[in-house]
């Protein structure tokens, strides 16, 4: 990256290097790692006890609250003497790139997100086993909730149910907070639970939630119907499926986001409901519920084997209903593999 160093804050790359968790708070907390020498750290003095459990052996700047931060970061700066800094972009915050530049006015800080975070990219054989475990416990947790479900219910009640049962599988968190959105509120791509609405009889139900284990995340969505279903709802949610089965048959080590994303999209693009489309197809996943690679059209980038993505395409009418499938995929030298296994074909229930 042409860079001295590169610094890292608490998020998914700090836990990756380190393998213990810290928060991000108002206090700055750093891990800085030369292209030549030991790493370094900035630590919080209250949380030293904590960082001895990394076992970590390069030198360690704290502070304390009373007596702020400056002195810890000028320490650092002339401990790694470096001239130049690569920063995670979409993490770090400006106040400690403010602080970098206290303590060292002429230092180069450049945005390394892009190439810090693909080292993420390639999961292990144990990151794999970690998704998994969440995707199972989702998918357990799915089964029970949509057993559950009464029409008459409000979507905040189906949703404390599917938070119930996630926990109840074996959770160690969520993902993030879940999108359980029914008729007019499917529509919304990133709809919230009302307390207001009354599921009924017709309605798409839409539930876009994971649970989170072992520091990585699922994140599945499945659309069914209550009741009944419309002709035009049928249709629907059996061209959103196509699209959904049309990335599985293009997956393969080698091929790019864009070529992923044009077969997907292309289905719904050729089908009656094009004016409907408003998401591209999906996004990588594994310690962030959000992270490279992004299947759109216009990334280029050749995607190896190892790489797990959200394969979910959607079909969303404003003040009628929506329907989104996802699933969540490895991709492999020979083609794919689906780590969800919940059935995708249309379903209605008789609740």
């Amino acid at each position: 990256m042409g860079v001295d160093a590169v610094a890292l804050v608490p998020g998914p790359n700090f836990t990756r290097a380190v393998q213990h968790l810290f928060m991000s708070n108002e206090r700055p907390f750093l891990l800085v790692i030369p292209a030549d020498g030991p790493a370094a750290a900035l630590v919080p003095n209250l949380e030293l006890r904590s960082w001895e459990l990394v076992g970590f052996d390069g030198a360690v700047f704290d502070w304390r609250d009373q007596d702020g931060y400056d002195a810890a970061f000028a320490g650092l700066m002339d401990h790694l003497g470096i001239a130049s800094l690569g920063v995670e972009g979409q993490v770090m915050r400006v106040f400690i790139h403010h602080a970098f530049l206290k303590a060292r006015p002429d230092l180069r800080i450049v945005d390394a997100e892009r190439e810090i975070s693909a080292l993420r990219m390639i999961k292990t054989p144990d990151d794999i086993a970690a998704l998994q475990a969440a995707i199972d416990i989702s998918e357990r947790a799915l089964a029970r909730t949509l057993d559950s479900v009464r029409l008459g219910q409000t979507e905040k009640e189906i949703e404390q149910v599917l938070i119930q049962a996630l926990f109840a599988e074996g959770a160690e968190d969520q993902s993030f907070p879940p999108i359980v959105a029914a008729g007019d509120g499917s529509a919304r791509p990133h709809a919230k639970a009302r307390a207001d609405y009354a599921v009924k009889a017709g309605d798409a139900l839409l539930l876009d939630f994971g649970a989170r284990k072992h520091g990585f995340a699922a994140d599945i969505t499945r659309t069914v119907f209550l009741d009944h279903v419309s002709d035009e709802g049928a249709a629907v949610y059996d061209t959103v499926l196509r699209a959904n089965l049309a990335g599985f048959d293009i997956t393969r080590a080698g091929v790019t986001a864009h070529q992923i994303d044009d077969h997907v999209i292309g289905v719904l693009e050729a089908s009656p409901y094009a004016d409907r489309i408003r998401t591209k197809t999906g996004h990588g996943l594994g310690r962030d519920v959000h992270e490279a690679p992004y299947i759109m059209r216009g990334n280029h980038m050749v995607l190896p084997a190892g790489t797990v993505y959200t394969n979910e395409p959607g079909l969303y009418e404003i003040d009628n209903f929506g329907v989104r499938i996802e699933d969540d995929v490895l991709i492999t030298e020979g083609g794919c593999t689906s780590l969800t296994s919940f059935p995708k074909e249309m379903t209605v229930l008789r609740c």
